[in-house]
């Protein structure tokens, strides 16, 4: 038995469809039995839990073969990340009761840089739950392809997408959620001893440029990049509904100067095999 949480996001329900497809039995963890009937048509178990609820979570991990762990996203957290806190010492004290073989973590290139950032929460996810007894791998994975999910709209009716990323020609790290899922459900069936870090990047790397290009090319029309100037970001961001806009405006700083980046050389850097153009597709018929 494999046991998922985030199962109703993008990589969580990846690793499930594999695992099933595989022949797999898998157990997902939702909030709610409404959240699930999809899944249950598809012959998961289901577990109800909530994230921050350790009694939950040890009776949904109870007897699993591998756990696969996604920490809510909280783009806009308080300060200090409570919110994240909590829910990895819940995580920790059910799967300490659980005691499933192994456990999948999913976490983020730059979780390793002491620099304040959004990413934080990830490196207290790693220090926690690599505490536990078990063998535990952290999947470190490149920026999501599907943020670009939000360039769509601009890049289809303006031709102009705003550009955070920067500076422009500079290429980053990116990975398809495909890819992500694909690659936790294989470490979810194999065996290694103690904590274990996975990096996982896109076939190539791509620059802001070779967004809007791409994107170009599939809409057929000029798109370009237009940089955001840093000093507007956080009136932006707060206009935007944030209330704590500085960890994500850190974490922008940290890949634009260099010091969110993996631990590995891009040498040494596991490489995922689904292409820029073909999730960038997939958005475009998604938003239609």
């Amino acid at each position: 038995m494999f046991v998922i949480s985030g199962i109703t996001g993008q990589v969580g329900g990846v690793v499930a469809r594999r695992l099933l497809a595989g022949g797999e039995d898998v157990r997902a963890v939702v909030r709610s039995e409404e959240k699930g009937v999809r899944w249950a048509r598809q012959g998961c178990e289901l577990a109800l839990a909530e994230m921050d609820d350790a009694d939950a979570l040890a009776r949904a991990c109870a007897g699993a073969q591998g756990v696969f762990v996604l920490l809510p996203p909280a783009f806009d957290p308080s300060p200090g990340f409570p919110e994240a806190r909590s829910r990895i010492a819940a995580l920790r004290i059910a799967l300490e009761r659980a005691r499933p073989a192994r456990v999948v973590c999913l976490s983020t290139i730059g979780a390793q840089a002491t620099q304040p950032n959004l990413l934080l929460q990830l490196q207290i996810m790693e220090r926690e739950l690599g505490l536990l007894p078990m063998p535990v791998a952290f999947l470190r994975a490149a920026w999501f392809i599907e943020n670009a999910a939000w360039d769509v709209e601009p890049a289809r009716t303006t031709g102009v997408i705003p550009g955070f990323l920067q500076p422009l020609d500079k290429p980053v790290p990116m990975v398809a959620t495909a890819d992500i899922g694909r690659v936790a459900a294989d470490l979810l069936r194999e065996e290694w001893q103690g904590r274990r870090v996975v990096e996982l990047e896109g076939p190539r790397r791509v620059s802001p440029n070779d967004l809007a290009a791409a994107f170009g090319h599939l809409l057929g029309r000029p798109v370009r990049m237009k940089p955001v100037p840093r000093d507007t970001w956080e009136s932006l961001f707060r206009s935007q509904g944030m209330n704590n806009p500085s960890p994500r405006m850190q974490m922008l700083d940290g890949f634009n100067e260099g010091w969110i980046d993996f631990e590995a050389s891009p040498a040494d850097t596991l490489k995922g095999t689904v292409t820029l153009d073909t999730v960038l597709q997939s958005l475009i018929e998604r938003a239609h």
